[in-house]
């Protein structure tokens, strides 16, 4: 198994990247190799500090980057030899069996539809968050920032999607879905939730619970919570901000340190034909690391298979 590196992605790289992989490919010798991408002339003198250590790691040269500010699907179209558009041509090609990047979100969301494309039957694809739960496991929210319009049958898709990610790769054999609303009644919310509501509700897919609240995110009330991006991204960012203010006043707790994006290290592109995670701009060396064990953990599960099978169905 290969798990694919954008070394140029993120606020820190190539530096950050190097030293996550180092410590990812000590966590899976013997499981998977990890192959970094990027620029020869930067990468290759951090991965000789490293001596012995990074001696695993393949390498693959992209000259060109796309930077975080850059508008991603020009950008993406135009640089075909950036990091993220030679990391998704080996994911879509099979020299890969899952791309992980810190780098610029929407240029991976833009690589994933331009390359792997998304599952036939799939309306849209959502990027996917994980949420711990007071019960000691983690839930997973989407979509968190793909879509943030979305019409009721996108809503019952992300239902389908997170289900199926919550069976496959964190072990849960019936994940309760909730969709996300501001009451718990089935006629709350505007007209597009009302109409979720009643598809998810005959949808033989899926184990609906019916509408929750924002105080249900980290109870055990629901393990996948539907809503649209703009929501999920609002949530997503409360969460952390939680963690930033614990950390400032020097409050520590084993339950708000997994609201640390580095715990987890990115979010899945769900509904895609392929395994990819997009990370978080300020990737820490920790952060890449734990994004390449899911990389690693999704590409084990078969998750990409199980989505593909169960829309073609």
């Amino acid at each position: 198994m290969k798990i694919a590196l954008d070394a140029m992605g993120g606020d820190f790289a190539p530096q950050a990247a190097v030293d996550g992989a180092v410590l990812a490919a000590e966590k899976l010798a013997g499981s998977a190799q990890i192959v970094l991408i990027g620029q020869q002339e930067a990468v290759r003198p951090l991965l000789e500090k490293h001596g012995a250590a990074a001696e695993s790691l393949q390498f693959v040269h992209a000259s060109q980057i796309i930077e975080m500010g850059e508008h991603p699907a020009k950008a993406y179209q135009q640089k075909q030899d950036s990091s993220i558009a030679v990391g998704y041509r080996m994911l879509h090609a099979g020299e890969a069996d899952a791309f992980c990047s810190a780098g610029n979100t929407g240029a991976m969301l833009v690589g994933a539809m331009f390359s792997v494309k998304t599952v036939p039957g799939v309306m849209r694809p959502a990027i996917a968050n994980f949420l711990p739960k007071l019960d000691g496991g983690f839930g997973i929210l989407l979509d968190v920032g793909a879509n943030a319009e979305c019409k009721p049958e996108m809503l019952e898709q992300f239902g389908e999607l997170g289900s199926l990610y919550a069976q496959c790769v964190l072990g849960i054999t019936e994940p309760k879905v909730g969709l996300m609303n501001l009451g718990e009644e089935e006629g709350k919310g505007t007209a597009i939730m009302q109409a979720t509501h009643q598809l998810l509700k005959v949808n033989p897919h899926v184990h609906f619970i019916g509408n929750i609240e924002g105080r249900d995110l980290f109870n055990s009330k629901a393990d996948v919570i539907v809503c649209d991006g703009y929501t999920g991204n609002v949530l997503l960012k409360m969460a952390e901000s939680i963690y930033d203010a614990l950390h400032e006043k020097n409050i520590h707790d084993p339950f708000f340190d997994k609201f640390n994006y580095e715990a987890v290290g990115g979010s899945p592109i769900l509904g895609i034909n392929d395994n990819a995670i997009i990370g978080h701009g300020a990737s820490t060396p920790l952060a890449i690391c734990n994004m390449i064990m899911q990389g690693y953990e999704m590409a084990k599960s078969g998750i990409s298979d199980q989505i593909k099978s169960s829309f073609k169905s």
